[in-house]
């Protein structure tokens, strides 16, 4: 995996201490689970992981000069979150994932696709690993492309040949 080592371990020792033991322990969880193909980087002020332009040359349909964004791991000032984008495109992941973290016996606290959390237990890990290993990038790439509608679809240009 390409990683932008420098940039995410700069993000995670500017963090309080608290925070940097949670999220590298959150980020080793999402390492070890990843689907090959993704990249670790800095994306949105936070660390990301993404869907390069070699494997999905259209880019973010937002800003295509972005790679798709796949999951976020972020602190805010209120709380640590995971954007799980790739979630966020696949109702019976979703609904999945929902179900599963009820099972943990963890509060779940999620909009759309980001899962807030204040504190590293409050994290089912067990169940971030299950989503990520269930949702690889060429389903994910798939379920994504599969939403765009047709219209911007004809307007697109790939980045990467």
């Amino acid at each position: 995996m390409d990683s932008s080592l420098t940039g995410v371990e700069a993000y995670l020792e500017a963090l309080p201490e608290d925070r940097r033991i949670a999220l590298s322990t959150v980020r080793q969880t999402i390492l070890e689970n990843l689907s090959p193909g993704l990249v670790e980087t800095l994306q949105y002020g936070h660390i990301g992981y993404v869907v390069p332009h070699t494997i999905y040359p259209f880019g973010y349909h937002c800003d295509p000069k972005q790679p798709l964004p796949y999951l976020g791991l972020a602190s805010t000032k209120s709380h640590m979150a995971l954007h799980m984008f790739c979630l966020y495109v696949d109702e019976e992941r979703v609904a999945w994932f929902q179900e599963a973290y009820a099972k943990s016996g963890k509060k779940l606290d999620m909009g759309k696709a980001c899962v807030r959390f204040k504190k590293l237990e409050d994290l089912p890990l067990e169940v971030l690993g299950e989503a990520l290993r269930s949702l690889p990038v060429d389903r994910f790439v798939a379920k994504y492309d599969a939403s765009i509608p047709e219209s911007v679809k004809k307007k697109r240009k790939p980045l990467v040949p």
